[in-house]
């Protein structure tokens, strides 16, 4: 077998997708039509869920349904410092203040005994992510929210086409939104999409994804304009922004979600490989699973024992990459990014948990194709680069 790197991530991508994106480019309908309403229907019938807008990213839908449910400044919305940064800045956008509670050891998620304490007069939403695409606690989260009276924002940007307790993933909230960045799931180049059974919520999304026009269904090609709506495309109803999903990746995600179980069955398949090899790894702590959970697997990210620092763990991430195997520190907490500490004064130890879990974890090579032989490739040099750290502790 001749040397070759091992990405941290690739896209799955086959010729049915590519022979819809071909069709789409030679249809000369490259914005807002048909591709975008079959991409919507399909991941609408995959969650349940009565309503599905696409939009440019899972950024850009976190930050309409926020925009949606009217939260703003003077708002607090209760999120996890252990995410990636958008969850928390789509917060700061409508201009509401996040408001970080500490995350459970196991689940890495959100610990659902703080969120009440967090909960004020000021509190006007709960922003919920299922790190890494692992769904504990949704439905806890859903009964707290409702017992608040308050609406729960399920980021599911990592978690399409896993389920808890029987329940997709993105229909657990008042809203979800996933993600189709190249090493999510699925991929549509960039993208997102909102779900949600809330029709005004979606109209109002609808609206902002494009500039803020009404929700009037474009002319058919070939059709004639109804008198009534002239006019209609440069009449704005609200403030807008351009968040559309373009034909292009839309036709992506249709051909993507086709094939979703078996992309699924194909990173549950490298999941396990991971779980089996690593397991007797003293110094690794494995993903933690809940038994009710049926994982679609984003990413594999192990952390290192308690007692091992940050910059143990980046010798080791840096010691497989100079071997050519793809890693990454997924991730550094929100609350000790430079513009949050600067802007809001932030300090380490104000989330102990979040921080120890952060400066330990190592996302190794994870895609749907990834074979056996790569895996055992990855788990061999892992083993070295600790194996030589520890040395250096001695």
């Amino acid at each position: 077998m001749p040397h070759r790197e091992i990405p941290l991530s690739r896209p799955d991508i086959t010729d049915s997708e590519v022979n819809l994106v071909v069709e789409t480019l030679r249809s000369g309908r490259l914005s807002i039509g048909p591709m975008q309403e079959r991409f919507e229907k399909q991941v609408a019938a995959r969650t349940g869920c009565r309503h599905a807008v696409a939009c440019s990213s899972g950024t850009a839908g976190l930050h309409m349904i926020l925009r949606g449910l009217n939260i703003g400044p003077g708002d607090e919305v209760v999120t996890t410092p252990f995410s990636f940064i958008a969850s928390s800045n789509c917060i700061l956008f409508v201009g509401a203040t996040p408001v970080f509670v500490d995350i459970c050891p196991k689940s890495l998620n959100m610990d659902p005994r703080l969120i009440e304490r967090a909960i004020t007069p000021r509190t006007k939403a709960i922003l919920a992510v299922e790190v890494f695409g692992n769904p504990t606690w949704m439905d806890a989260y859903a009964q707290i929210a409702a017992k608040h009276e308050l609406p729960l924002i399920e980021d599911s940007c990592e978690a399409l086409g896993t389920t808890y307790k029987g329940r997709q993933c993105g229909a657990f909230g008042r809203a979800g939104v996933f993600g189709f960045y190249p090493n999510k799931q699925i991929t549509t180049g960039e993208g997102g999409m909102i779900v949600t059974d809330d029709q005004a919520l979606a109209d109002a999304c609808r609206s902002m994804r494009s500039q803020g026009r009404g929700t009037a269904p474009p002319v058919p090609e070939g059709g004639r304009h109804d008198p009534s709506t002239v006019g209609a495309w440069l009449r704005h109803e609200r403030l807008g922004y351009n968040y559309r999903m373009h034909e292009v990746s839309a036709a992506m995600g249709v051909g993507q979600m086709r094939r979703l179980d078996e992309i699924v069955r194909k990173r549950q398949r490298v999941a396990n490989l991971y779980m089996t090899r690593l397991m007797a790894s003293k110094p690794l702590i494995l993903p933690s699973i809940d038994p009710e959970t049926v994982m679609s697997w984003f990413v594999f990210v192990v952390r290192l024992a308690a007692g091992y620092t940050a910059e143990e763990r980046n010798r080791i991430i840096a010691g497989l990459r100079n071997h050519d195997v793809g890693a990454g520190d997924y991730f550094p907490c929100i609350h000790l990014q430079p513009f949050y500490q600067r802007e809001f004064g932030f300090r380490p130890g104000q989330f102990p948990i979040a921080e120890s879990v952060s400066h330990r974890t190592i996302a190794l090579p994870f895609h749907s194709n990834l074979t056996e032989r790569e895996v055992d490739a990855v788990c061999q040099t892992l083993d070295v680069m600790i194996s030589r750290e520890n040395l250096q502790r001695a």
